[in-house]
């Protein structure tokens, strides 16, 4: 039976690995049955601060885990550039600890990663091999964690993912929702593009990576292109409200950190070996919102 530890449990990636774990079933198939019966352990800051390095090796090497997946992050782009030393204790040294400790015992490593770890300027979808360019502190923290995870655990699999939404708020969707509702209005970037995942998805293909020994670089997100604004419209649409929509530009709003402009992943590792099972966003986010419709989120 394997034994799990899942940090930054309380995320909208944790709560849906939890969820998947426990029925061993997503939308996109079973989960492989060596996680029948495993045992879950779920921490958040408070349970467990991977920044304490030993902390996470007393923790990690009294319980014994076999996988290790790390959702935990700073993931306010903003918050990042403006604080950017604590950004990088919790985005690198974090990972860097949980590695080690995970070398120490034998584990596996999933660290979770970011589209910002690369610069967006090249006007194409970016393979795992391609060159990384992170424009930001988000970016730059970002990839230090994939580094230095790879660099002290042998077993360790990085998984990019991008434009992230699940059942754990908050995310782009809901918020697009609310402003929706509020306002009658939304004005949303139209000149930045990636890819939309729903974490439960998502989850599901960590699963299966996780299960395999082809340690390295994945990249993992739904199908299909699209920018923020095409993004925000299907979203209302998919949520049936009513509202006018407005595209702009990156320039209209000031922000502090600097955004990549076109930063698509492409799933090659993953198409190559297991196969790409991830849908297309669309199909996604409308599976997503009716689920919000029968939580009672939505109306």
């Amino acid at each position: 039976m394997k034994k799990l530890l899942i940090c930054g449990a309380n995320g909208q990636l944790g709560v849906e690995l939890q969820s998947i774990l426990a029925s061993g079933v997503s939308d996109l198939g079973a989960i492989p049955g060596s996680y029948q019966g495993a045992q879950v352990v779920c921490t958040d800051v408070e349970e467990l601060d991977i920044t304490d390095a030993e902390e996470t090796l007393w923790f990690i090497r009294e319980n014994a885990f076999d996988l290790i997946i790390n959702c935990a992050a700073m993931t306010n782009v903003d918050g990042c550039e403006e604080r950017e030393e604590i950004a990088y204790r919790i985005n690198a040294v974090g990972p860097m600890n949980l590695a080690k400790a995970a070398q120490a015992s034998g584990a596996k490593l999933v660290q979770i990663s970011t589209d910002y770890v690369f610069s967006g300027d090249d006007n194409k979808e970016y393979a795992e091999s391609d060159p990384v360019g992170p424009q930001s502190a988000y970016g730059r923290t970002k990839l230090a964690g994939e580094l230095l995870a790879l660099e002290n655990c042998d077993k360790t699999f990085v998984i990019r993912t991008a434009w992230l939404f699940g059942a754990r708020g908050p995310n782009f969707v809901l918020t697009m929702i609310d402003l929706a509702r509020k306002n009658g209005q939304i004005t949303v970037v139209n000149d930045q593009s990636g890819n939309p995942t729903y974490a439960h998805d998502l989850a599901y293909a960590v699963l299966c990576i996780a299960d395999t020994s082809g340690y390295g670089v994945y990249h993992c997100t739904n199908k299909g292109v699209c920018s923020w604004f095409d993004f925000a419209s299907a979203i209302v649409d998919e949520a049936g409200i009513e509202c006018k929509k407005t595209p702009c530009t990156t320039e209209e709003f000031l922000r502090p950190a600097k955004r990549p402009v076109y930063s698509p992943l492409k799933n090659k590792r993953l198409a190559d070996g297991m196969g790409d099972k991830m849908r297309n966003w669309q199909d996604a986010l409308s599976v997503y919102v009716e689920r919000l419709k029968a939580d009672g989120v939505i109306d």
